[in-house]
């Protein structure tokens, strides 16, 4: 039986770990990456292409 008990807490201290690793990971994510704010209805400009140069302008 003790090889059970050895082998048991082998698995809890892995989920341990990996719960601890994500968590850590997912912290370090947001830092790095903050959330982009929402777009806001209204604020998008419609492009119109300069046939002369090929680059698009608001219109």
């Amino acid at each position: 039986m003790p090889p059970l008990i050895i082998w048991a807490l082998g698995v809890v201290g892995a989920v341990a770990l990996a719960r601890l690793i994500a968590r850590e990971a997912r912290r370090i994510n947001a830092e790095l990456h903050p959330a982009a704010p929402a777009p806001v209805d209204g604020e998008a400009v419609t492009l119109e292409r300069d046939p002369k140069t090929g680059v698009y302008r608001p219109k």
